[in-house]
């Protein structure tokens, strides 16, 4: 197992590659995984949100979490999505990841119906306390029915095996409040919704994030200038690489990221159902943003 207490740097939300059965199509995340390391990724995520967690059984999550830990060989750390609606689950999901391998686990809670904030802690800290892997908060607020309130982060902060948050919302400010509350116990990584480039300036550890698959050497640039204290030439790539975020909000994440692999090789096929595809006027837009950024 790799020690990530020391975590930082580019960790791209995989893909899950589908075959037009919907199974997992395991030699696929096998080329990609190959490829982001070989472009200076610093670990990878499998079930994130790009990876349509959603849209998986169990089964199909455990291939996803066993393929990739394999492809990655202990050359970089698998962080691997536990998300589920019920304690139970998330548990029983993070104990099968951690058998399987995985470095670290990525938490999510889902929820139907709203739960309070002693609910949320209750989900994150159990998962915690099952497993010796280091746990890193994910809160999504757009797509979440019950986010992680700065008090709850507070309080998680505390836990010895909780060490990182990312944080999905849109507002930078509450990085660096999150940052200035918890005072050092838990570390901070951007989502793509952020300028990753301000959320390193205030003390990100990097970030976490599904278009690092089809800009991996570019993002790993952008970390490097970052680390160095570059900023100018980091805002320079930043304003680049900003248009990749920018269409991406526009679609389907994980068709996007799909259509964008494909157009470099890596096919890996389309989103679960009922998803959509891009249409091929979207994957037109993809397409021109990468060929700007000389990633096709």
């Amino acid at each position: 197992m790799t020690d990530i207490r020391d975590l930082r740097g580019v960790v791209p939300y995989l893909p899950t590659p589908l075959t037009p059965g919907g199974e997992v199509d395991a030699e696929a995340l096998q080329r990609l995984c190959d490829h982001l390391i070989a472009a200076g990724v610093h670990g990878l995520t499998p079930l994130g949100s790009t990876g349509e967690f959603a849209y998986l059984d169990f089964a199909a999550k455990e291939r996803v979490v066993a393929a990739t830990v394999e492809a990655a060989a202990g050359r970089v750390p698998v962080i691997a999505g536990v998300a589920a609606t019920t304690i139970r689950d998330g548990v029983a999901q993070a104990n099968r990841w951690a058998e399987l391998g995985a470095d670290g686990i990525l938490a999510v809670m889902e929820a139907y119906f709203p739960v309070p904030d002693a609910g949320v802690i209750a989900y994150f800290t159990a998962i915690a306390d099952a497993t010796d892997r280091p746990v890193t908060l994910y809160t999504n607020p757009n797509f979440q029915r019950s986010d992680l309130t700065l008090d709850a982060i507070d309080a998680l902060s505390h836990h010895p095996n909780i060490l990182f948050v990312k944080d999905a919302s849109t507002n930078t400010g509450r990085l660096l409040s999150i940052l200035n509350r918890t005072e050092g116990r838990i570390g901070v990584f951007a989502a793509s919704s952020h300028i990753t480039t301000a959320v390193m300036l205030i003390g990100g550890r990097g970030w976490l994030a599904g278009p690092s698959c089809i800009i991996p050497r570019q993002s790993v640039r952008l970390f490097e200038l970052c680390e160095a204290g570059k900023w100018d030439e980091a805002m320079t790539l930043q304003r680049e690489l900003w248009a990749v975020n920018q269409v991406f909000a526009r679609f389907n994440l994980a068709g996007a990221v799909k259509a964008g692999l494909r157009l470099q090789g890596f096919d890996c096929g389309d989103p679960a159902p009922p998803q959509p595809a891009l249409t091929a006027e979207q994957v037109a837009a993809v397409r021109k943003v990468l060929k700007k950024l000389g990633a096709l």
